[in-house]
């Protein structure tokens, strides 16, 4: 019989874009865990231990200890909260909490910045440009894969989707759209794959050649044509560096930022939304600003922080998440896995705690995981 979560539930998960935290109640799930077969167990029990061996192996392991358990603490709450929802069905309430913030999205930027604002980069009081891209994305992939919902309203979505995704000007979140559609194209299979996604690819390339051939002034969708790398190859090298001091163990979660110096240097800098406001970092918060500051790619990333015993967890977990995706043959899940991953590349979008969009990929393993299983395990 199929799981049908509770209406509470509903409500819970379209929430969480609006009030992160409430994501928090996915530690509620952890019990979830001991339904998984056997080999995914022993998968996550090797992912755990190889971030806590790697805390012990750092320059500071107490506190490395501390931020790194917390942190996998939480992955694991995501994967079981995945293996609890047990279908990519049960993350469809995250398209109302996701609309609502690009509609305060917009709002905000035309209110304290009118039409200037927009043509510049659509911000929000607590998303980031790339934040609002990357969840613009996630919106069209749960519109285009939405079986059953009624045409009018997934156009209006959709619409609103394109439009953030094009006014917040990121490459990654469009990398993201591009490769996580193809991905579901080609293993979702023929009933599974909707066809029709290619429909947002061609609204945003057509934007993108519109602006292109007429010279329109709009920044964020000249920033997608833009070949500059905006320094993260210093941030890269940087994040090797800071790499080689404890090659085993890594510098330890959230601390590697005062070793990227090339972002470092500015100090504390809170959102550009505040920024814009004149609203300085505290003087209290400036001792904590490098725990913010990441790599840009989310491979450099782990192994700064946790070394080679740590991303040697990472990668197997990552590996089986994405081996399970393309065999559930869903095309959402598909889509997420494979569609972060390329964003991976040139961010970090799968390091928590974030607005949410680093929790649904771990949300999104988790299901992969319990649809890859066997139908029947003698795991006990």
């Amino acid at each position: 019989m199929p799981f049908a979560p509770p209406r509470w539930l509903s409500w819970l998960i379209a929430a969480v874009p609006v009030l992160p935290f409430f994501y928090l109640a996915a530690f509620g799930a952890l019990g979830s865990l001991r339904n998984l077969p056997k080999v995914a167990r022993w998968i996550l029990f090797y992912f755990a231990a190889s971030q806590v061996l790697a805390a012990l192996l750092t320059p500071n392991p107490l506190l490395s200890l501390a931020f790194g358990g917390v942190r996998t603490l939480l992955i694991l709450a995501m994967v079981a909260a995945g293996v609890f929802l047990q279908d990519s069905r049960q993350l469809r309430p995250l398209l109302w909490g996701q609309l609502v913030i690009f509609i305060t999205a917009w709002g905000y930027t035309l209110l304290t910045q009118g039409v200037a604002g927009v043509a510049a980069r659509l911000n929000h009081p607590y998303y980031y440009p790339v934040s609002l891209g990357l969840v613009a994305v996630t919106s069209l992939w749960l519109v285009m894969f939405w079986r059953g919902g009624a045409a009018w309203w997934r156009g209006v979505a959709g619409l609103i989707a394109v439009a953030t995704l094009l006014a917040a000007g990121s490459r990654g979140p469009t990398l993201a759209l591009v490769v996580g559609s193809v991905a579901a194209l080609l293993l979702a299979g023929v009933r599974g794959s909707r066809r029709w996604v290619v429909v947002p690819l061609g609204v945003v390339a057509t934007a993108i050649y519109v602006v292109s051939a007429l010279q329109l002034k709009f920044t964020p969708i000249l920033r997608l044509i833009d070949d500059q790398t905006s320094g993260r190859s210093f941030v890269w090298a940087d994040a090797l560096a800071a790499w080689q001091t404890s090659p085993l163990g890594g510098v330890g979660a959230y601390q590697g930022g005062p070793y990227l110096t090339y972002l470092f240097k500015g100090g504390c800098q809170l959102n550009p939304v505040l920024a814009a406001n004149q609203i300085q970092c505290p003087e209290w918060l400036g001792g904590f600003s490098g725990l913010w500051l990441i790599a840009h790619n989310a491979w450099l990333q782990w192994l700064m922080e946790t070394g080679v015993v740590g991303l040697s967890g990472l990668l197997l977990v990552y590996g089986y998440g994405l081996w399970s995706a393309a065999k559930s043959r869903d095309p959402l899940l598909i889509a997420v896995l494979f569609g972060y991953t390329a964003m991976n590349f040139v961010d970090v979008v799968i390091a928590v705690p974030s607005p949410h969009f680093a929790e649904l990929w771990w949300v999104a393993l988790g299901i992969s995981v319990w649809r890859a299983r066997p139908t029947e395990t003698h795991d006990g």
